[in-house]
């Protein structure tokens, strides 16, 4: 495939289990991206947190802060003109992740801490939010079968789902495309890849929603 020009830094985001690692490292692969990912796997208290939310939700949260703060520092303290990056979530997600979670004392000692570690984060060029129903996406991290994730319900994922819609009906720092994968298999399926690289590729200004429709072989 031609290398052809993408944004610098484009950012992946979206629910547990949408698909954004998988998405973010077919296009490194591809168009020769240095990848900057999650690692929930190396959170000690991730697996704690899904057998019980409220006693470890603070301590969950506060890992994923000191962590996306290396990262910043890791992948983010050149010029971003000398690289091209793509992330499977971007730096505001701690917070939206937080609302869900904490309680509102908490959510405030939260804040407070996270400005300490960083205020300032950086922007992508472009942001691909990916969107698919909570059933969907349920599937798919039963699918996935990752141990800490066994405990995931429905109802958990509907609500991080709700907070996604309602973080993205109002963000305007990036240039925004909004990508509905329900019907789509952009792992297995190049055709299906294809068709957001091709959405990728546009010159997005605001915002733009697409409903991805199935390609057949």
């Amino acid at each position: 495939m031609p290398k052809i020009k993408l944004p610098n830094y484009i950012a992946i985001e979206g629910p547990i289990g949408v698909g954004k690692t998988s998405l973010a490292k077919k296009i490194a692969k591809e168009y020769d991206y240095d990848l900057c990912l999650e690692k929930p796997d190396e959170n000690p208290f991730l697996g704690s947190f899904y057998n019980d939310q409220q006693k470890y939700a603070f301590s969950t949260q506060m890992y994923f802060v000191m962590q996306r703060s290396q990262q910043i520092n890791q992948f983010f303290s050149e010029d971003l003109l000398k690289r091209n990056i793509i992330s499977d979530f971007i730096f505001q997600k701690e917070s939206l992740f937080a609302g869900v979670n904490l309680s509102n004392e908490e959510l405030k000692i939260f804040e407070e801490v996270k400005s300490k570690f960083y205020e300032k984060y950086p922007k992508p060029d472009l942001l691909i939010y990916l969107q698919a129903s909570p059933k969907r996406i349920f599937d798919q991290v039963k699918m996935r079968g990752k141990e800490y994730e066994e405990k995931i319900n429905l109802e958990y994922l509907e609500k991080i789902c709700s907070a996604y819609s309602e973080f993205f009906f109002s963000y305007s720092e990036s240039p925004l495309l909004v990508l509905n994968v329900d019907d789509v298999d952009f792992v297995s399926n190049q055709m299906d890849f294809n068709q957001i690289i091709d959405c990728v590729k546009k010159n997005i200004i605001g915002r733009e929603f697409i409903n991805l429709s199935p390609s057949f072989f």
